[in-house]
């Protein structure tokens, strides 16, 4: 019997020492209670702008934290009365209400009373799962009893009442206010506030919007222990049982966007930061790049646009693009009039033809190859391999800077220019710029025949703002996983494509346009550089204009590709509107200086094209203010094959060779008549009713072709 005494107690310190070292070894693989403050579920995606303010919470987030200094006292007691009515005398596990709870379930038969502390179900929500073994409760009593010593109560009972799931897809106190009754905490009566203190053990089956009555014999049993706890008096409890249970049902904040076009395209962006797999377990903050007060801006321009201009004018659609030049920081996305009718984001993705926005690529390449902004070219009819751009005015002023023909938007002088220049470098140095959309080798590209998204063309612009310097747009600064951790940082290196004195010539030609030619509505009372588009019968409007710190783009249109009756100049109204709240309080900045002209030699090669066969064709004589050596006689036609006489005359770096005439006011507003599909014409602003069209140009047949050479047909567009 001595040696099965000795055995048995043997045996007994043999469980406890086997205990204790198990008990050691859970508490070394304990997580950091760090993480509590940091914590988001599995499944959520969070989406702050550049401020810190959350945008959108998808998923089973907590969408309004509390701050626990401000909550109503009422609110602490009612879930401390009904959860864990010891909540400020144990330390994590309270061994007293364990025993009580096992007690009152044995004689009930079943689960009617839990001992879980306020503390243990916050170590559940953030570490834990369901699971029902005494491995995980053990684990579970361990982490409470660790909170508890590295947190204080406060901090424990903020961090449970925002993370507490209370049904109706509300997860905390907060969220819980505006589901159930539309309201912030700080409004809820008593008996409101007795309701949602009593949804943690079953939130479904206590939930008010599923079983009323079930949910008022629960909110009653939480008065009665609120005044056994003596938080309030049996009075209050009578009067808040005698109040009817008025529910009025809400969505949580930020269930929904106030800015879907910019979240959604950050969500659409996701997967080019993160893999398939962290992007399914999600649980993911992204810190974005929007400015939310430009944002509003935005918004609201487009608003305006749609619903004063968008019916006068013809179309249904805007779209806002804003940009940092200086880092590719998208600051504001707008891509239609009604994110709820219809999710397609024409900021970024409608693919449309940019009409004359495009030629700033063109004699941005011109000027990047050494030509010089005073460089002339006669502006008269011209046909090339059987193309034949038309001007918008179907006028033509004979000899001409390209300065000026960017200013007017002249194009003849653009395709002119694009032959010279060559399709090769062109579109490079669109590309470079941030142009991503494929373009077609064609004399109709110099016109904005390719189509292009918002956002390219506008990042593009860009790189002219920032003095040749391409930075590539993105939505996403960081993103971190639910842990607190880092794994995305955007780290985008600005790179030069275009050289700094030629983005200074650029900028100084855009300017022009702004201050008298066809972006005038665009003016800000500081230095605005920009340009025009307008597709083929007006289907697209647009604008992209830029000062130091800000560039933005502005299209207006139809999903259905009908023609607008309106003008380019509406577009860069809404600019301004939209600009004109943003630089409030910003500095005005200038635009660098224009570099000396004399010398000056080109960054990249041209390549001209080699056209089978162009010509010049007669044309009215159209401006009586040129002098008749400049002028295009009415009476002469001018022919050439490839290598002949181009109809280009070079200022080269000597200045005094062309003096600048003063710019022709924009062409009145009129009806486009296009007689060739490829023709991109530039209406001006106006406000007023459209005078009728001009009396249709007859043009001279052009010369037979030589013996042996046929006519070749028009490109493909």
């Amino acid at each position: 019997m001595l040696w099965l005494g000795v055995g048995a107690v043997g045996l007994s310190s043999g469980m406890l020492v086997a205990f204790g070292l198990g008990v050691r070894a859970l508490d070394r693989g304990l997580p950091d209670t760090a993480e509590i403050a940091t914590f988001v579920r599995d499944g959520t995606l969070t989406l702050k702008a550049s401020d810190g303010t959350i945008l959108q919470q998808i998923g089973p987030a907590t969408r309004d934290r509390l701050n626990i200094d401000k909550v109503p006292p009422l609110v602490l007691e009612a879930f401390v009365a009904a959860e864990d009515r010891r909540f400020y005398q144990h330390g994590g596990v309270d061994y007293p209400s364990i025993a009580r709870a096992t007690l009152t379930n044995l004689f009930a038969g079943g689960v009617v009373e839990g001992g879980s502390t306020i503390t243990q179900q916050l170590a559940r929500i953030v570490f834990l799962n369901q699971e029902r073994s005494l491995t995980r409760k053990l684990r579970e009593a361990r982490l409470a009893q660790k909170i508890e010593r590295e947190l204080s109560k406060k901090q424990i009972l903020e961090r449970y009442l925002d993370l507490v799931y209370l049904g109706s897809g509300a997860y905390g106190v907060s969220d819980a206010a505006w589901a159930y009754f539309s309201k912030s905490v700080d409004k809820l009566t008593l008996g409101e506030i007795a309701t949602i203190a009593g949804l943690p053990p079953a939130p479904s089956a206590y939930s008010p919007l599923i079983d009323p009555e079930t949910a008022q014999a629960r909110r009653d049993i939480v008065l009665a222990r609120m005044v056994e706890a003596g938080f309030i008096s049996a009075q209050e409890a009578a009067d808040a049982k005698a109040s009817p249970l008025k529910l009025t049902p809400g969505a949580p904040k930020r269930l929904y966007s106030e800015t879907p076009y910019f979240t959604s395209y950050v969500q659409k962006e996701l997967p080019k930061y993160v893999s398939p797999e962290v992007l399914e377990a999600s649980g993911l903050t992204v810190e974005t790049t929007m400015n939310l007060q430009w944002q509003k801006f935005a918004q609201a321009a487009i608003k305006d646009a749609i619903e004063l201009d968008g019916p006068a004018q013809g179309f249904e659609q805007a779209a806002l693009v804003a940009i940092d030049p200086r880092n590719g920081e998208v600051k504001a996305i707008v891509g239609g009039s009604d994110f709820t009718k219809s999710q397609f984001n024409r900021a970024t993705q409608a693919q449309r033809q940019p009409g004359s926005t495009f030629k700033t690529f063109v004699y941005t390449a011109a000027i990047a190859a050494g030509f010089s902004p005073y460089d002339g070219y006669l502006d008269a009819p011209y046909t090339v391999d059987g193309y034949s751009p038309k001007n918008y005015s179907r006028k033509y002023t004979g000899w001409m800077s390209m300065r000026d023909a960017l200013i007017n938007s002249v194009n003849v002088i653009a395709v002119r220019t694009i032959v010279d220049v060559g399709f090769e470098p062109t579109i490079k140095m669109a590309k470079d710029m941030g142009v991503k959309s494929k373009l077609n080798p064609t004399y109709s590209l110099a016109l904005g025949a390719s189509e292009v998204n918002l956002l390219e063309l506008t990042s593009a612009y860009g790189t002219l703002a920032a003095q040749g310097k391409h930075v590539d747009p993105h939505a996403i600064r960081r993103i971190i996983n639910r842990r607190g951790e880092v794994i995305y940082d955007a780290k985008f290196s600005a790179k030069q494509v275009v050289d700094k004195g030629s983005a200074a010539i650029m900028t100084w030609m855009l300017e022009g346009v702004v201050q008298s030619g066809t972006g005038k509505p665009a003016q800000l009372g500081r230095p605005v550089a920009g340009k025009t588009g307008t597709s083929e019968e007006a289907r697209d409007l647009w604008f992209v204009g830029y000062i130091p710190q800000v560039v933005a783009g502005v299209w207006l249109g139809n999903d259905d590709n009908y023609p607008t009756w309106g003008s380019s100049g509406t577009a860069a109204y809404v600019w301004r509107e939209f600009m004109a709240n943003v630089v409030k309080g910003m500095a005005a900045e200038e635009f660098p200086d224009l570099p000396t002209l004399d010398g000056r030699k080109g960054s990249i090669k041209a390549k001209p094209v080699q056209p089978k066969r162009a010509y010049y064709s007669s044309a009215p004589a159209e401006s009586d203010s040129q002098s008749s050596s400049d002028s295009y006689s009415s009476s002469e036609e001018r022919y050439y094959d490839s290598g002949y006489e181009s109809g280009y005359s070079s200022g080269g770096s000597d200045e005094s060779y062309y003096e600048e005439p003063a710019p022709e006011p924009a062409p009145p507003a009129e009806e486009p008549v296009y007689e060739e599909p490829s023709s991109y014409e530039e209406p001006s602003y106006v406000e007023e009713a459209p005078p009728p069209p001009p009396e249709p140009v007859v043009e001279e047949a052009p010369p037979p072709p030589e013996a042996g050479l046929e006519e070749p047909a028009p490109p493909s567009e």
